[in-house]
């Protein structure tokens, strides 16, 4: 298991940053330090844990807490439910039974949706998330499905051993892993922040 040999390090230059700080709350260190076992429980080395700190940036707005998708119920059932604007769409991804569109909508430090996965993580992680959706908003839980579906590619067919290596970082390219191109320049300028600070926090 890897982890931060020097954490104080490490925290002082993230509240040094800019990306979070110059102080931080008790939800984001919490929320960062959940990240950090994750990636250190899956061996993960300083460039991937690196683009996993970067990611779960981006996608929760900068707090680093999970976070669940905006938008109401109505908003919910036309965008993902059997009753709303796409029902073929919400069938083919589990969205069998009216409801299905608000219960599954989007969670976590990646936004976790439709009913197929959120039965696809239940398997993988032994983890009730049909019967209770918000336990994918648990930081402990909301890592690990981040880890496994950037490490196997489960979000969109690419896995981040695609693009980042021992010897190589296409930190731009690795945000295909999550979400095609949508701002992948801006997270990788964050992924490269956070390698430093990893490095700097002794990460092994």
């Amino acid at each position: 298991m890897k982890s931060l040999t020097a954490p104080d390090k490490f925290f002082a230059a993230l509240r040094a940053s800019g990306l979070l700080g110059p102080t931080l709350d008790q939800g984001e260190v919490d929320g960062t330090n959940a990240l950090l076992t994750a990636c250190g429980s899956a061996n993960w080395g300083p460039k991937w844990t690196a683009y996993a700190l970067a990611t779960a940036y981006h996608e929760t707005a900068a707090t680093m807490e999970p976070i669940m998708e905006r938008g109401g119920r109505g908003y919910f059932t036309a965008k993902y439910d059997v009753q709303g604007d796409n029902p073929a769409r919400a069938r083919r991804y589990g969205n069998t039974t009216p409801g299905d569109g608000p219960r599954y909508c989007g969670r976590g430090y990646v936004q976790l949706t439709w009913k197929l996965n959120y039965a696809r993580f239940e398997g993988l992680l032994g983890v009730p998330l049909l019967d209770d959706p918000n336990l994918a908003m648990q930081p402990d839980i909301a890592a690990k499905i981040m880890i496994i579906g950037m490490r196997d590619g489960v979000f969109t067919g690419k896995r981040l051993g695609d693009y980042i290596t021992t010897t190589n970082a296409d930190w731009v390219g690795a945000r295909r892993v999550i979400n095609g191109v949508d701002k992948a320049a801006k997270i990788a300028e964050y992924a490269q922040k956070f390698h430093a600070m990893l490095l700097a926090g002794g990460w092994r």
